[in-house]
């Protein structure tokens, strides 16, 4: 049996047949989860930010062409024991409650992937979470310290935490992967055209994996809306859901394994 066909197999007996979310050991039954959509969350946040931003929440990257973020060099590195140690500090501007939430977002990579965070002590790269005007943050490994902003007024959300955390592991949106044009239609005309570049396609790795329009990564069907008309229609059915609230999907967490080789 292939690696690909073993952790698919392994991931849909553990996560799919279930009706609740798990993290690091913790049940969180539906009615628990916010109810504030990620997209909504993020765009109404970021509307007023003085950062330059791709799709919404993507820094404008300062050394490379963030379109081309998936050689190793954009990647956290992987220790000899197999895991991925991704070391983070957390501003002081965060209360202890919140603090605990945003460490409970990055716990619930732990239990399904080799990714762990870990609290910096010396080492180079890090994120720095910290409460910046809005939800964004970096595309992969930067280099050094690297903002990952999450906004108290804002995104204080387990689902808008998970979304960036997926961005600084090197993970674009989904609508807007290589493929997009085959699963959804852009609605240009509903789209501010200053806005227009935030749905372009991008040169993804799509790491074999079907498109996901349950996936964390996934913009619901109003963003960038100028007239509140649909940006995206899902195709050939255009009933069905995209963007949510709840967290990472499978296919979601099996991209994480796949591309760091989990």
């Amino acid at each position: 049996m292939s690696l690909f066909a073993s952790l698919l197999m392994l991931l849909l007996l553990g996560l799919s047949q279930a009706q609740q979310h798990k993290e690091n050991g913790e049940e969180v039954a539906e009615g628990d989860q916010d109810t504030v959509d990620i997209t909504t969350a993020i765009l109404t946040t970021n509307n007023g930010t003085d950062e330059i931003l791709l799709e919404g929440d993507m820094l404008v990257p300062k050394t490379r062409n963030a379109l081309k973020c998936w050689s190793q060099s954009c990647l956290w590195k992987k220790a000899s024991n197999g895991l991925v140690k991704v070391p983070y500090a957390i501003s002081a501007q965060f209360s202890s409650s919140e603090r605990q939430k945003i460490e409970k977002a990055m716990r619930s990579f732990h239990g399904s992937t080799c990714i762990r965070f870990v609290p910096r002590h010396y080492e180079y790269d890090y994120i720095s979470v910290e409460s910046k005007g809005g939800c964004f943050s970096d595309l992969g490994r930067q280099g050094g310290g690297q903002v990952l902003s999450i906004n108290r007024q804002g995104c204080l959300y387990h689902a808008v935490i998970q979304h960036e955390i997926n961005h600084a592991l090197g993970f674009q949106h989904e609508q807007t992967r290589s493929d997009r044009d085959s699963y959804v239609r852009i609605n240009w005309e509903n789209i501010d055209p200053q806005m227009a570049f935030n749905f372009y396609k991008q040169d993804t790795n799509n790491l074999n994996t079907p498109y996901d329009y349950s996936s964390v990564m996934h913009y619901e069907k109003t963003a960038f809306s100028i007239n509140g008309k649909d940006t995206i229609t899902p195709i050939p059915k255009s009933n069905v859901r995209i963007g949510q609230r709840h967290g990472m999907s499978n296919w979601d967490i099996m991209r994480i394994n796949l591309l760091y080789g989990c």
